[in-house]
């Protein structure tokens, strides 16, 4: 750990060595040039059998032939969406698009028509990438319906169409791209409940892996899983840049099956892993069920603390220590991140000291003041990890990102003399469940447009496997109230599974504030009672 005695909640920026300040498409040509004929990616099967593979020299070929296909059809700065799951060519065309110069606009696959509009819309996106059909869901018919009325749309096309993804590639020209530039947007919570894109720059993304990935003791001749959906900064920042910047392996499997990835796990014996909590709990149950015999040197989780039970299974079973990392996608994502070595209390008790080159501070959230050691405020962050803001929302990303450039979080913390960190919870209401976050206000306003529902508020729950589940207070319109098949069903066509409450509850009346608003503490409570 860093050696420091703070005597208030400030912790400086640890000067690191970190990596040249380049892009992501030069990050992938150094590699290629070191590394050319060690195995980049290698894909696996829904089998769990393995696929294709990329050595870095290949990799980079694609991904220039990409970036020039690419590049024949947009102009610089154009802001492109990606509708996949983890295939391999979703990493092509995160590497062609930063090589084009172009905007790589990320979608959840499990969104439907009306999500995937709104991402489409807000981002100004002009073409969407997409997989033809996953988990049952027909994407090409959720594509149609979202772009029907999206007239910015030019550009339909299957990733695993290779002629239609690589058409134009002779008439294509490689721009110049800055390590500044936006490189990505991915959407992530707002106070209004609908999502807001972090636009995200090359170098944030590039140095915030390298730094995670070298507290993590990830090294060139390693093999990493990855089982992270690529949609997420997890996936395609820490991972994909992570990994690919450390001259290492990734195993890349198409979808998370516990059965399935163990049998690889016992197979391949990849060196590391990264999951959320919810993720590594049902692999250590499909451990325990089949008795298979599986280590790692490390394991790097986050979304929600891992208790300690939890952590000394895991050590038990993979001989590992579960290193824990916390930030958020406007942050490129990590603040801070746990250490292998460090002492158990501070594992299952903190989110670790913050990485290199990071500024954070505890602060009063109504004056800004720096608070003492061990008061609890707001955590802020200033650093090279800042998105640039925003799309579109220069309101939001004022109330984010203040004039000296501290990105206020959001978040609920204390911080010891020691700059260890730990979560004491949120300022927004913002739900995490397995290491998502979900919007309150989107439910809502979802299920407002059933007629038997007169107000709603959604608020999260503990939950001892997810973290926190979705609980959904209604008051009837009428007499009628319907059973939660009938509103579960309602919600799932307006939204993605993960936003399904898991808990309806019907009240005839409100706790309300004096200015009449919904104190949904006071609901969380009322479940709590609920027993």
């Amino acid at each position: 750990m860093y050696d420091v005695s703070l005597r208030k909640s400030y912790f400086p920026a640890i000067v690191g060595e970190p990596p040249k300040k380049i892009s992501v498409g030069d990050l992938l040509r150094r590699q290629a040039r070191v590394h050319a004929d060690r195995v980049a990616i290698r894909e696996v099967g829904y089998d769990g059998e393995n696929g294709r593979t990329w050595t870095y020299k290949a990799l980079l070929a694609d991904a220039e032939r990409l970036g020039l296909a690419l590049s024949s059809r947009h102009a610089p700065g154009t802001r492109i969406a990606v509708y996949a799951n983890n295939i391999p060519e979703w990493v092509l065309l995160e590497f062609g698009s930063a090589l084009a110069g172009l905007t790589l606009v990320t979608v959840n696959p499990a969104f439907r028509a009306r999500e995937l509009r709104y991402v489409l819309e807000q981002s100004g996106a002009e073409a969407i990438y997409y997989v033809a059909a996953f988990r049952g869901s027909d994407m090409s018919a959720i594509v149609g319906e979202a772009c029907a009325t999206s007239p910015a749309i030019r550009h339909r096309i299957l990733l695993t169409d290779p002629d239609a993804l690589f058409a134009g590639a002779a008439a294509g020209i490689l721009p110049q791209v800055d390590a500044d530039d936006v490189v990505q947007i991915q959407y992530t919570s707002g106070t209004t409940g609908f999502p807001k894109g972090a636009l995200l720059h090359h170098h944030g993304l590039i140095q915030n892996a390298h730094d995670i990935m070298d507290r993590f003791g990830l090294r060139e001749d390693d093999c990493f899983m990855h089982v992270s959906p690529l949609f997420h900064t997890i996936g395609c920042a820490i991972l994909v840049l992570g990994i690919l910047g450390a001259g290492a392996t990734m195993l890349l499997p198409p979808v998370f099956d516990p059965p399935m990835i163990v049998g690889v796990l016992e197979r391949e014996r990849p060196a590391y892993l990264i999951v959320v909590p919810t993720m590594l709990i049902a692999l250590l149950d499909e451990v325990d069920r089949t008795g298979r015999h599986i280590a790692f040197k490390g394991i790097m989780s986050g979304g929600s603390m891992v208790g300690p039970d939890v952590i000394n299974r895991v050590k038990a079973t993979f001989g590992a220590t579960v290193q824990i990392v916390y930030g958020q996608t406007e942050c490129s994502p990590v603040i801070t991140m746990a250490r292998r070595d460090d002492l158990f209390a501070d594992l299952v008790g903190t989110i670790g000291q913050p990485l290199p080159n990071i500024e954070v501070k505890i602060t009063d959230p109504q004056s800004g003041e720096v608070l003492p050691i061990g008061a609890q405020g707001e955590i802020c962050t200033r650093g090279y990890h800042v998105m640039h803001g925003y799309n579109d929302n220069p309101d939001a990303t004022a109330k984010a990102v203040d004039a000296e450039r501290w990105l206020h979080t959001g978040d609920l913390g204390r911080m010891d003399s020691r700059g260890y960190l730990s979560i004491t919870g949120r300022v927004k209401e913002m739900i995490i469940r397995g290491g998502e976050n979900l919007f309150p206000a989107e439910i809502e306003n979802a299920m407002l447009e059933h007629h038997d529902i007169a107000e709603v508020a959604v608020v999260g729950v503990p939950c001892p496997m997810f973290g926190e589940q979705v609980a959904c207070f209604m008051r009837a319109s009428g007499a009628a109230r319907p059973a939660a098949a009938e509103l579960k069903a309602f919600i799932r066509e307006r939204l993605s599974p993960q936003k399904t409450p898991s808990h309806w509850i019907w009240v005839d009346e409100w706790p309300l504030t004096g200015s009449g608003k919904i104190q949904k503490f006071k609901l969380a409570e009322q479940f709590a009672a609920m027993g």
